[in-house]
């Protein structure tokens, strides 16, 4: 067990590192870029639409919160392909990694025409049941927008699987360049539809539809014409559900999925908690949102690079590499992450005179971001990145009641003591949300030095049928 604390400034000796520094920048960099237009869309969407109006704004950001829990699924599940995959491919099994990647594009398939389903059946109960107190008009343009992105939904999980799969194998430029195609389709379409057509809150839904619709039926495409691709869908692959490779992925699926829209879900929670404060509040916390999304980008790219890294030296059933490549990912990114989090510090007060926005909401918006990037330059990595290491070494039980009681507690609890008991509005939601974070970097890190972790390891996966 001692291993996992010990610090290590060269891969272990005995088995042949399986990663070079070059391999693992070739994996990084286009993720890095990929999460950085993820990024400016979103801001670019906030942006355009605040042209409209601020209930307007408001709208597109409430249901963006469900929007966002919606993703977190979708990735979730992806994340359980990525994992088996990535450890089919470490033992050195390419068959039953391509079975496991025609599996991930079922699977994703089935979730996102049910999920698909129930929101546009439910669309208005639902944003009266998180979003109830605000305002007709807020509500109004909630409805388009959420009416027109919830049909994405399938397109959105099948893109989620397709990328999974490329960045299983080490191969994350395919994804970045499909998210490149996606994001210009989508600001363009963006600026023609607000700017020139004058659609309002459905110019900036309407171009996401078609930009992810585009994105799934691409990288699906890629995924299955490459004959180089070690993890290659097939016909064979996706047809029908194979018990045992389909419950492998929905191990590391259904907690991750269960995890994150649960945390998704405090999140919107606690912005109904926000929305009894007015549009102020909201247009604040919105924007404050976008603007923060800077500074998470390389943790995000890291994140998902950890699952390729790790997954494969789990496969490979090589624990020691696996917890040198861990530290080595989350220096790099203590190191990028932390001076991206500066840069928006520094720069501030030219980002948020992007938006439209009242002197309050200026204001407030530049307070809630001093807290989150001055806070996320020390806790970020540690209760964001290291949890996905830990997942990709197949403990994921252990992440998801750490995340699970965390938001309770913390983010929900003390959000409501702080924001509503206490009426310190968004700021008192943003001071919960760091308290969230000093707990799951404690649980997280104090896990990962335990060395506890390589119990749950199975370096040998074994195939489905």
């Amino acid at each position: 067990m001692e291993e996992a604390v010990q610090t290590q400034t060269a891969p272990p000796r005995g088995n042949a590192p399986l990663f070079a520094n070059r391999d693992l920048l070739r994996l990084l960099w286009p993720l890095v870029i990929e999460q950085t237009l993820a990024a400016l869309v979103g801001m670019s969407d906030t942006v355009m639409v605040s042209s409209v109006g601020e209930a307007a704004i408001s709208g597109v950001s409430l249901v963006d919160m469900i929007n966002n829990l919606i993703i977190n699924v979708f990735a979730a599940l992806a994340t359980g392909g990525a994992v088996v995959t990535s450890q089919f491919l470490g033992a050195r099994k390419p068959q039953d990694a391509s079975r496991s990647a025609g599996q991930l594009v079922t699977l994703s398939a089935l979730l996102g025409v049910a999920v698909a389903a129930f929101c546009l059946l439910l669309r208005t109960p639902l944003l009266r049941l998180f979003f109830g107190t605000i305002t007709d008009d807020v509500m109004r343009e909630a409805l388009i927008y959420f009416t027109i992105t919830s049909l994405s939904y399938p397109f959105l999980a099948l893109y989620n699987a397709g990328a999974a799969i490329f960045r299983s194998c080490g191969n994350s430029a395919v994804s970045m360049k499909v998210s490149l195609l996606m994001n210009v389709v989508n600001i363009a379409g963006n600026a023609l539809c607000v700017f020139v057509l004058k659609m309002g809150t459905a110019g900036v839904a309407v171009p996401t539809l078609v930009s992810r619709a585009l994105g799934a039926v691409i990288i699906l495409a890629l995924a299955a014409a490459a004959h180089d691709n070690p993890a290659r869908v097939t016909w064979d692959g996706v047809r029908r559900l194979e018990g045992r490779m389909a419950r492998s992925i929905l191990y590391i699926g259904i907690p991750s999925a269960l995890e994150n829209s649960l945390f998704q879900l405090g999140r919107v929670l606690v912005v109904s908690m926000i929305s009894l404060f007015g549009t102020v509040h909201i247009s604040a916390n919105a924007v404050a949102n976008n603007l923060d999304n800077i500074g998470c980008i390389v943790g995000q790219a890291v994140g998902l690079g950890m699952i390729t890294v790790v997954g494969r030296c789990v496969g490979a059933g090589d624990l020691k590499q696996a917890a040198y490549y861990t530290k080595k990912l989350m220096l790099w990114d203590y190191l990028v992450q932390g001076a991206a989090n500066a840069a928006v510090l520094l720069l501030l007060p030219r980002l948020l005179g992007m938006y439209t926005l009242s002197d309050e909401t200026w204001r407030l918006a530049w307070l809630l971001v001093m807290i989150h990037a001055g806070s996320g330059i020390l806790l970020w990595p540690a209760g964001f990145v290291l949890p996905n290491a830990l997942r990709a070494a197949n403990d994921v039980k252990f992440t998801m009641c750490v995340s699970i009681l965390s938001m309770a507690v913390w983010r929900l609890g003390l959000s409501y003591v702080l924001c509503v008991q206490m009426e310190m509005g968004a700021v008192g939601v943003w001071i919960a949300m760091v308290v969230d974070w000093v707990c799951r970097v404690s649980c997280f890190v104090g896990r990962f030095a335990s060395g506890a972790w390589r119990k749950k390891c199975q370096p040998k996966p074994a195939a489905g049928g």
